[in-house]
């Protein structure tokens, strides 16, 4: 578990649980369990994404996969105890919405969200599903846990009503299929040391990515138009939301 978790990375979906929440005006101490629970949950689906039956990858941030410095019934078990902890984590929080924050990271995780992503994105490998197609699949595997860290971080300071949380809906929604189309835009343009995992692993396994569909050109520039279309969702939350609006915009700067 310690050598998923603790190894390095980009502790993203932590900090979209900080930034939209203090969008808000919510306390840090209040944020923490969540982004505990958005990097648990993360760190488990990508221990089992590694797995011989699913990408059958050597490396995970810099480091060998779990099933590779261990073997697979230990990255199994590991990945089923980082899932567990999360829920445990968020459970025990105490926040007066706890109910909706364990909900909803329990939809993001599970059948309509993550783990249904996971589903289509082995089904559409040698495949060549269209754009439409493509973002759904997107949508669900990497978009619903962007999702949720944006969502359960402004549930802290504000409840299910809030008008504010749409336009974090619309935010996230956007900046999450940027996110991934990025990542498939590094998998051609990255190299293994920078990357932390191996380049050039979607066309070995024949993966439908968006350079694949639009060439490298047109997925960098569906990335951008998708960051600006996120920044804009964000304009009801006022110049509280500068944060989240740069966070966006790394989406597509980063290099790894």
């Amino acid at each position: 578990m310690r050598h998923a978790l603790l190894v390095g990375g980009k502790r993203l979906r932590p900090v979209l649980v900080y930034t939209a929440g203090r969008a808000l005006g919510a306390a840090d101490d209040d944020l923490d369990a969540p982004a505990m629970a958005l990097e648990l949950i993360h760190a488990y689906s990508l221990v089992h994404d590694d797995l011989p039956a699913m990408d059958d990858d050597d490396l995970r941030r810099g480091q060998p996969t779990v099933h590779r410095a261990y073997d697979e019934a230990t990255a199994i078990l590991a990945g089923d105890a980082l899932q567990a902890l999360a829920f445990e984590v968020l459970a025990t929080s105490k926040h007066p919405r706890t109910g909706a924050l364990v909900a909803g990271l329990a939809r993001a995780a599970g059948r309509d969200g993550m783990v249904a992503g996971q589903a289509l994105d082995l089904a559409a490998v040698g495949g060549q599903p269209d754009v439409t197609a493509l973002a759904t699949m997107h949508g669900h595997k990497t978009g619903a846990l962007i999702r949720a860290a944006v969502r359960l971080g402004g549930l802290i300071a504000v409840d299910e009503h809030d008008p504010r949380l749409a336009a974090l809906d619309a935010y996230a929604d956007a900046i999450g299929l940027a996110f991934q189309i990025h990542d498939d835009v590094l998998d051609v343009t990255g190299d293994t040391a920078t990357l932390g995992k191996t380049s050039g692993a979607d066309a070995a396994r024949a993966k439908p990515t968006y350079p694949s569909l639009l060439g490298l050109e047109g997925a960098r520039r569906r990335a951008r138009d998708l960051v600006e279309a996120g920044v804009a969702a964000l304009a009801p939350l006022g110049e509280g939301a500068a944060p989240l609006a740069d966070l966006a915009r790394y989406m597509i700067e980063r290099d790894h």
